[in-house]
């Protein structure tokens, strides 16, 4: 499976601190909001990704993440011109893509629980072409208490989604569709047919429900362990802000440090982690590296 970021958009929401950087490249406590997404991807064991931004902002991600070496990743990049709708991302990396699996996540959501990684390698084997599923779309639900603002699924009892809804007066339940989304092969055809929405864009609603109409879409539930966080908004990014800093501080953990998933993957040596902490100076960030490095856990 190859993997998309998508970190377009024009982050109106966040004005004006987004007036002349990316949301993405804002930081999440210690480190910038990219990682959060792109650690989705390292911990599903995804390796060859694409990065989708702005035409403006595409440099200042390829000056802070290069080509993804230092994660143990093959890492590019391509331009979305104009906010056309998710979707479009797969019309954008058609190329990249060449027919195989995709998962994609959204470049401001953040992703942090207990069996995270396990869940989605789970969920990427199940899509393997050579796994033979039934299914051609896996998305991630999560309970939410207010479910008018988000894409609201229903399933039937085998967990095969019905429906699904976007924004509903009276939703039909609670699970809310989440920022990360896995595809088969076919998804860049799909997005092809698309038609444009009230918004001129191309809904990633209206792809999942090309899947939805063939029985093909299946939802996997998030637990009560797992925590899904927006930062569209200067709340929320000071939420989600909080939120990492809480458990950094009280487990003397790092969340979405892509060195140390690179390294626990066994994607990077002891010497390269190394030589990474050096370049991190006296931060936080830094010495968790050297920590790692000087004591390294067995590779998970």
């Amino acid at each position: 499976m190859r993997g998309i970021v998508l970190a377009g958009g024009s982050g109106t929401r966040l004005q004006p601190a987004t007036a002349a950087v990316s949301k993405q490249l804002l930081p999440v406590y210690d480190k910038p909001m990219v990682y959060y997404p792109l650690s989705v991807l390292l911990l599903a064991a995804i390796r060859d990704v694409l990065l989708i931004s702005t035409p403006a902002d595409l440099p200042l991600f390829e000056r802070l993440l290069g080509d993804g070496s230092a994660f143990g990743i093959d890492l590019c990049y391509a331009e979305q011109a104009e906010p056309r709708g998710l979707a479009e991302a797969f019309l954008i990396g058609r190329q990249f893509l060449g027919g195989e699996p995709a998962c994609l996540v959204l470049g401001d959501n953040i992703f942090h629980g207990h069996q995270l990684s396990t869940t989605l390698q789970a969920e990427v084997a199940a899509l393997a072409p050579e796994a033979g599923a039934r299914h051609g779309c896996t998305l991630f639900g999560y309970t939410v208490a207010d479910p008018q603002r988000y894409g609201v699924a229903e399933l039937d009892s085998d967990g095969t989604i019905t429906s699904i809804e976007e924004k509903p007066a009276s939703p039909r339940s609670r699970l809310a569709v989440t920022g990360v989304y896995m595809y088969d092969g076919t998804a860049p055809e799909r997005a092809a047919t698309l038609k444009p929405s009230a918004r001129h864009e191309l809904e990633i609603t209206d792809l999942n429900l090309t899947y939805v109409a063939e029985g093909r879409a299946r939802l996997v539930r998030f637990g009560r362990g797992m925590a899904w966080l927006d930062t569209g908004t200067h709340d929320s990014l000071l939420e989600a802000a909080t939120y990492v800093q809480v458990l950094e501080h009280r487990q003397g953990e790092q969340i979405a440090c892509l060195e140390e998933i690179a390294f626990r993957q066994g994607w990077l040596s002891v010497d390269e982690l190394a030589r990474m902490a050096a370049a991190m100076g006296s931060s936080g960030y830094g010495d968790h590296l050297r920590r790692l490095a000087a004591a390294p856990p067995p590779v998970a």
